[in-house]
């Protein structure tokens, strides 16, 4: 029992020795990472300087693509719909008279026009009238034609003088289609085609194929021509 306290106080001093053996560590300022140079060694239980990583910017490819397209290019093309198809040319029948004439299809006109001889205007009535001779083309005589005068026209072509045309009516047939139009007569004798049909007969009648001549063939002749 008497060596209890001597084995109390050993025990002590070694714990006041062993105090005294450790050497005291003071605690260490904080310290910034961005001071720190990256290659400086870390001691013991400090923490590593924290490093600023820049990552590299991606590639980006710019990939270009042609994207062809085929585009159906559509043509309205205007339908002859309950309307006559004539060609460049055609044969007419020139009433009064009961004449067969070859005819140019003119669309540049604004009037039909028809080529006679020996034109002689004289009044009748009180009224101003025109009397002509209108060949049918064949070796037979020309037919002579009077008819009242509507009114006086202007033309103008390239190369003459303007022309004072007197406008008679006349009914002129193609086809199974006739038109009482107005035509404009010009006293030029001799004439590829002694008639030219102008917008007055086309007019929302009939449509036109430059392409193709006398498409409608020969029109009838009247029962009581000569």
């Amino acid at each position: 029992m008497r060596s209890l306290p001597y084995i109390t106080l050993a025990l002590a001093l070694n714990l006041l020795a062993g105090c005294e053996s450790t050497p005291h560590t003071a605690p260490q300022p904080a310290v910034d990472a961005t001071e720190v140079p990256s290659d400086t060694p870390v001691e013991a239980g400090q923490c590593p300087p924290v490093e600023t990583v820049v990552c590299a910017e991606p590639e980006v490819k710019v990939v270009e693509r042609v994207i062809e397209r085929n585009y159906e290019k559509v043509v309205e093309v205007p339908v002859a719909k309950d309307k006559l198809v004539l060609g460049s040319e055609e044969l007419f029948t020139v009433e009064p008279g009961g004449v067969r004439l070859r005819a140019l299809i003119d669309t540049g006109a604004a009037t039909c026009s028809l080529s006679v001889v020996e034109m002689k205007p004289f009044e009748r009535d009180g009224s101003d009238w025109v009397r002509f001779k209108l060949p049918d083309g064949a070796e037979e005589e020309p037919v002579t034609i009077e008819l009242p005068i509507k009114r006086h026209v202007r033309v103008a072509r390239p190369g003459f003088e303007r022309q004072r045309r007197p406008v008679v009516d006349m009914s002129l047939t193609v086809g199974e289609v006739t038109h009482m139009v107005e035509v404009n007569l010009v006293e030029r004798g001799e004439f590829e085609f002694p008639l030219l049909v102008g917008r007055n007969f086309l007019k929302d009648a009939a449509v036109v194929d430059v392409s193709r001549k006398q498409v409608q063939g020969k029109p009838p002749l009247p029962s009581f021509s000569k």
